[in-house]
C-alpha cells in the first residue's frame, strides 16, 4: 500500500486532493529540517516542507465570512422595511393625492378669490378715482395675460416652473440652507415653494371661508399663508394633485387672479388697472416688472405706497428676466431707463376722505359689506380737489411754525349740496381715518350768527335796521344773571345789522336773537340742517352749539342758492358692475325745502358781503369776484372757522386742535380766512366771473345822534341803491329777472323802543 502511494503512478491519478489535505493538516507537526517522504504518514511526521507565506492569512476567513453575512442580514432587514414602508408612504400619498384630485373644481370656479365685493367709484366725469375694498378686474388667463407679465412672474417666482411636478427639492434645500444661515428654523422665511405650492396656499389648500369658524377673511387668509413642517408637508400632495389635475397655463391663470397685488387689488388685471390704468394684456417689460416685483411683499412694494421702492424691485425683476432669456439686452435697457410709472388716478391719491364719506353715505350691504362688485358715480371734482389739498398744504406751509400740530379740513360744494371737494386733515391718510370735515363735532361760534339774522330777515327786519351794541345782561332761570361780551371789550352804541354781522358783535347777536325769538332761530337753523343738539339758552346766538364743517357748508349753500334747505351728497348714482339696467341708488341729497324767503337771503348775502369787504373777514376778500362769507372763533379760540360763497362756489373752512388746545393767535378771520381765500382763487380760475344775488338796502338814519358831535350819522355799512351807478365787488345787485327790475325794500316801522322794552339795558 505505501508502495503504491509513493510509486511512479503507473495507470494511476495522483491523489492530489490528500496530498493537498495531508500537508494542511501536518503542516504546523512539520520541522525545519528534513525532506517531506513520499510514503505514509510516518514520513509526513519525520520531515516536511516550510510552511506557506500565506497560511496565517486564511485563519480569519471563517470570521470574516460571519461578519459579511452579518451585514448582509442587516442591509436585507433595513431594505425590506424600507420598501415596504416606501411603498406603504406611496400609497397613502397617492390616496392623499387622488382625495385632493378629486376634490379640486373646474378652473373657472377658482379665479375669484374674495368673500366680498368691491366698490369702484367714478368722479363727476366718470373716471375712476378710488376703490374700496378688494377689487377684482375680471378674469385674465395665462393665454391672454401679457407675454412679458408671465415670463416676469416665472423668472421671479419658479424658473423651473415648467420643468418639475409641483414641488422642488433643490428649491426647498437651497430655502433650509438660508433659513438656517440666518438663525430661523429649517422652514421659518424662504420655503421654497414652487408657484403651485403658492398657488395651493392661495387656495387655502382647499379649505373655503367659514364666517363661522373665523373672525374675519384676513385673520383667514393668515392661516392659510403660515408656514411650518406641517403646512409644507399638506401643500406637497396638494400641489402634485393640482399638477395632476391642471394644465400648467391654468395653474398660472389660477395664480394670476387670485394673488393679492397691493392697494386692495386682488389679481393682476385689477393691479394694472388700479396701478397703470391699462389691462394686464398690455403692460410693457417694465410694468411687468413691477407687477410681478409685488408678490414677494404687496403692501411693501406697492407703488402707491412709495413708488421709488417699487421701481427699484422692478429693476431686480427686469435683470432675471434678461438673464433668463425673456429679454433682451436693448429690451432690459429699455425698461430701465424708463420705470413704470403710476397713472394719474392712482398718483394723486386724492379724494381719499370724500370716498370714505361717500362709503357711509350709502347702507353698508352696498358698500362695506357688498357681495357684489359695485360702481358709484360721485360728484367729486378731482381738480377741485386737489387745489383744494394744495392750498391747504401752501397756507400752512408758510403761515404755520413747523412741528405745528394744527389740524385743518375744508369742504368745496355747489349751491345744490354737490359735494366738489372734501379734505379731511392736513395729510392723505389710509382709508377709514378720522375726517374732520364729516366726523369732528366742533362749537360753531360766530359763524352761526348768519342764522340769527337769517331769522330777522325773514320776519322783514332789514339790514338797515338798528340795534343797540350796550352791555347787556340777562337773567336766566335756574344759572343766574348772564352777561355776554363783544371779543374786543368795547361797545359800539347804536349800529345796524349790517355793521353788527359785519363786525361780528356778540351783544347785538345776542339782542336780535331774544327779540325774534329762540325758537325762530332755532328753526330757521334747523330747516337750514343746523338740528344737533342747539343750544336753549341765548347762547344760541354765540355758536355754543356744535356742528360739522360739512353741515355749516350746506347751511351756508342753502343763503346762496336763495334760502332753500341743502343736503350735501356726493352720491350721483350706485349700480352692480356690469348692470346696465336702472341703478340701485340715486343722488341722495339736493335743494330741499324753502326756509327763508328769496328776499331775506338776498339781504343776508349782501350783510354777508360786509364781513369780506369791510368787516372781520377782509383776508378772504377776492380781486374782482364777489364773496360773501363769515368768521368764527369760538371761547378760547378752540376753533376758527371761515364759511363763505362766490355765485359758484361754497366753500366751508375749519381750523383747531383735535384735542381742543387752543389756538394761539388765530382766529376765524386769520389763518382760516387766508386758506378760503386760497382755495377760492384756485378753483376759481378761469372761470367767468358771476354777480351774488344782493338786495342792497336803502339807507337809514338812527333815531338818535350817534357821533361825539351830536350829529346824526348814515351807516357806513349800507349804499343807496343806484341801477346806473358801477357796482363794487361785495355790492353786487340782485338780477332784473329776479326782481322784476326794481329792488324790493320792505317798509315798516322802526324797533328800537320795542327792544329796548323786551330788553332793557344795563
Amino acid at each position: 500500500m505505501a508502495g503504491l502511494g509513493a510509486g511512479s503512478g503507473r495507470g494511476q491519478k495522483p491523489l492530489v486532493a490528500d496530498r493537498r489535505y495531508q500537508a494542511t493538516k501536518a503542516a504546523p507537526a512539520r520541522t525545519t529540517s528534513g525532506k517531506g517522504g513520499s510514503g505514509s504518514g510516518g514520513g509526513g511526521n519525520s520531515g516536511g516542507r516550510r510552511p506557506s507565506s500565506s497560511a496565517p492569512r486564511r485563519k480569519p476567513a471563517p470570521r470574516r465570512g460571519l461578519i459579511s453575512r452579518f451585514f448582509r442580514w442587516i442591509f436585507g432587514m433595513v431594505w425590506a422595511v424600507v420598501w415596504r414602508v416606501s411603498v406603504v408612504c406611496g400609497l397613502i400619498l397617492g390616496g392623499i393625492i387622488f382625495y385632493f384630485y378629486a376634490q379640486l373644481p373646474d378652473v373657472n370656479a377658482l379665479l375669484d378669490a374674495r368673500a366680498r365685493g368691491s366698490v369702484t367709484m367714478l368722479d363727476r366725469t366718470d373716471t375712476v378715482f378710488a376703490w374700496r375694498g378688494e377689487t377684482f378686474g375680471g378674469q385674465i388667463t395665462a393665454d391672454t395675460v401679457s407675454p412679458y407679465l408671465l415670463h416676469a412672474v416665472v423668472a421671479t417666482e419658479d424658473k423651473r416652473f415648467y420643468h418639475h411636478f409641483g414641488i422642488s427639492p433643490r428649491g426647498i434645500a437651497s430655502a433650509i440652507r438660508i433659513n438656517l444661515s440666518e438663525g430661523r428654523s429649517a422652514f421659518s422665511g424662504n420655503g421654497g415653494s414652487t408657484i403651485t405650492q403658492q398657488v395651493a396656499k392661495l387656495l387655502c389648500l382647499g379649505v373655503p371661508y367659514d364666517a363661522k369658524q373665523w373672525k374675519s377673511e384676513s385673520d383667514y387668509e393668515a392661516d392659510c399663508r403660515s408656514g411650518g413642517l406641517w403646512r409644507k408637508a399638506k401643500e406637497v400632495p396638494f400641489a402634485m394633485a393640482m399638477e395632476a389635475k391642471y394644465s400648467k397655463n391654468e395653474i398660472l391663470t389660477i395664480y394670476f387672479n387670485r394673488a393679492y397685488l397691493g392697494a386692495g387689488t386682488r389679481g393682476f388685471e385689477a393691479a394694472a388697472q388700479r396701478y397703470f390704468g391699462i389691462s394686464a394684456n398690455k403692460v410693457n417689460p417694465a410694468q411687468a416688472a413691477m407687477l410681478a416685483g409685488l408678490l414677494k411683499a404687496p403692501s411693501t412694494y406697492a407703488p402707491t405706497n412709495n413708488l421709488k421702492r417699487s421701481q427699484d424691485r422692478a429693476n431686480v425683476i427686469i435683470d432675471l428676466m434678461a438673464e433668463q432669456g425673456y429679454l433682451t439686452a436693448a429690451e432690459a435697457a429699455e425698461a430701465h431707463a424708463h420705470p413704470a410709472q403710476l397713472s394719474e388716478a392712482a398718483a394723486s391719491q386724492s379724494g381719499g376722505f370724500f370716498a370714505d364719506w361717500v362709503m357711509e353715505s350709502a347702507p353698508d350691504f352696498l358698500t362695506k359689506k357688498t357681495t357684489e362688485d359695485v360702481v358709484i358715480k360721485t360728484t367729486l371734482d378731482q381738480e377741485i380737489q386737489r387745489d383744494a389739498e394744495q392750498a391747504l398744504v401752501s397756507i400752512f406751509d408758510t403761515k404755520l411754525k413747523a412741528g405745528s400740530k394744527a389740524q385743518a379740513a375744508v369742504v368745496v360744494m355747489s349751491a345744490d349740496g354737490a359735494v366738489r371737494a372734501m379734505v379731511g386733515g392736513r395729510k392723505t391718510e389710509a382709508a377709514g381715518s378720522f375726517n374732520r370735515a364729516t366726523q369732528a363735532l366742533r362749537q360753531t361760534g360766530s359763524a352761526f350768527k348768519p342764522f340769527v339774522y337769517a331769522a330777522a330777515m325773514d320776519l322783514g327786519w332789514s339790514p338797515a335796521d338798528f340795534v343797540e351794541d350796550v352791555p347787556l345782561t340777562i337773567n336766566i332761570r335756574g344759572s343766574g344773571p348772564w352777561t355776554p361780551k363783544n371779543y374786543d371789550g368795547e361797545f359800539k352804541g347804536l349800529i345796524t345789522l349790517t355793521q353788527a354781522l359785519a363786525e361780528s358783535r356778540n351783544i347785538p347777536a345776542v339782542r336780535v336773537s331774544e327779540a325774534v325769538g329762540r325758537e325762530k332761530v332755532r328753526e330757521i337753523a334747523a330747516g337750514f340742517g343746523l338740528d344737533s343738539d342747539l343750544a336753549a339758552g341765548p347762547a344760541l346766538a354765540l355758536g355754543a352749539s356744535e356742528s360739522t364743517l360739512l353741515t355749516m357748508t350746506g347751511a351756508y349753500a342753502g343763503i346762496l342758492n336763495g334760502g332753500s334747505s341743502v343736503i350735501p351728497y356726493g352720491l350721483r348714482e350706485l349700480r352692480i358692475k356690469g348692470d346696465e339696467g336702472d341703478p340701485l341708488m340715486g343722488a341722495g341729497g339736493g335743494i330741499g325745502q324753502r326756509v327763508i324767503s328769496e328776499t331775506a337771503a338776498q339781504e343776508l348775502t349782501y350783510m354777508m358781503t360786509q364781513v369780506v369787504e369791510r368787516g372781520t373777514g377782509t383776508r378772504a376778500r377776492l380781486d374782482g369776484r364777489p364773496a360773501a362769507g363769515k368768521t368764527g372763533t369760538t371761547q378760547a379760540a378752540r376753533d376758527a372757522w371761515f364759511i363763505g360763497f362766490t355765485a359758484d362756489y361754497v366753500v366751508g373752512v375749519w381750523m383747531g386742535y383735535d384735542d381742543n388746545t387752543p389756538l394761539k393767535g388765530v382766529t376765524g378771520g386769520g389763518i382760516p380766512a387766508e386758506i378760503w381765500h386760497e382755495v377760492m382763487v384756485r378753483i376759481n380760475k378761469g372761470l367767468p366771473v358771476h354777480d351774488l344775488q344782493v338786495i342792497v338796502p336803502e339807507p337809514r338814519v338812527p333815531p338818535s345822534p350817534t357821533a361825539p358831535d351830536g350829529t346824526a350819522q348814515p351807516d357806513p355799512y349800507t349804499r343807496p341803491y343806484d341801477p346806473n351807478a358801477e357796482v363794487a365787488p361785495g355790492t353786487t345787485q340782485p338780477l332784473d329777472e329776479a326782481l322784476g327790475g326794481q329792488v324790493q325794500q320792505p317798509r315798516r316801522d322802526l324797533i328800537e323802543d320795542v327792544l329796548r322794552d323786551i330788553l332793557g339795558g344795563n
